[in-house]
């Protein structure tokens, strides 16, 4: 999150009182700790952990240090509240540095946030300073390459987010970066980080998901099944593939292995 969004997310989160009131829960957050595999990770950094979604389900599920980071009040309150361990900092400003030791967490997670920020070269930087040596950095951003993306433009034509409608408006206002898959796995590789898995969350237990659900059995099995067949042939097609780099002193360049999950 950038400093100038605090107040768009304040007013996003005024009906939220706890991490349990939140209403968008993503499949990025369900594929979490398995996302993990057997790397056996011991002190994990969010960069940008909101209300903490993520953080409960980690700290719940996963034996390692977890540190939350985060700038907006309303979001460390929450965090703080579940138990998680908070910091905060802003990952968008180059002049300062993350007030973290150098090579000091084997995990970075950022989840759909480098889109939010202006400073990304310096993020990336920040981010490989901190991490140890063969240390992992899980990234997401909308790929606006997907379906979900393209097929509601070329339909309506009106672009990605609705400025007139929640939550589209949140999104609207404070993504100032569009990724693709591709864009995203090229952009991080070139910090010296080399791919190591693309994940793909299934259509399973998001708030959308469940809404569809709610609605028709038949509709959400079909829309699942035809996720899962073109998640198969690319990730391409997928709204948010979770991907999962290694940093590396001799970066590969090689094509990460997918994983349906």
């Amino acid at each position: 999150m950038r400093a100038d969004a605090i107040a768009l997310e304040e007013k996003r989160l005024e009906e939220v009182s706890t991490v349990d009131d939140y209403q968008a829960f993503h499949e990025r957050h369900r594929i979490f700790p398995a996302i993990f595999e057997d790397r056996n990770h011991t002190r994990i950094l969010d960069t940008s952990a909101g209300v903490g979604v993520l953080g409960r389900r980690i700290r719940q599920a996963y034996d390692a240090e977890l540190l939350c980071n985060d700038i907006c009040p309303k979001c460390l309150k929450t965090m703080q509240q579940s138990g998680l361990d908070t910091i905060s900092f802003d990952i968008d400003d180059k002049d300062k540095p993350f007030p973290l030791a150098d090579k000091s967490f084997d995990a970075v997670i950022s989840l759909a946030t480098i889109e939010h920020l202006i400073q990304i070269d310096n993020y990336m930087e920040e981010i490989r300073r901190i991490l140890k040596d063969d240390g992992y950095l899980y990234i997401s951003a909308p790929n606006y390459n997907g379906l979900a993306y393209l097929l509601p433009m070329v339909v309506t034509g009106k672009t990605f987010h609705d400025p007139f409608t929640e939550p589209d408006r949140y999104e609207f206002y404070a993504h100032v970066r569009y990724f693709t898959h591709r864009t995203l796995l090229d952009y991080v590789s070139a910090f010296g980080f080399s791919p190591e898995a693309v994940y793909l969350a299934l259509p399973e237990s998001s708030s959308r998901f469940r809404k569809l659900k709610e609605k028709s059995k038949v509709k959400a099995a079909i829309f699942r099944h035809g996720m899962k067949m073109l998640y198969s042939v690319s990730p391409r097609w997928a709204s948010e593939p979770v991907l999962c780099f290694r940093k590396s002193a001799v970066p590969s360049t090689g094509k990460p292995r997918c994983v349906l999950m």
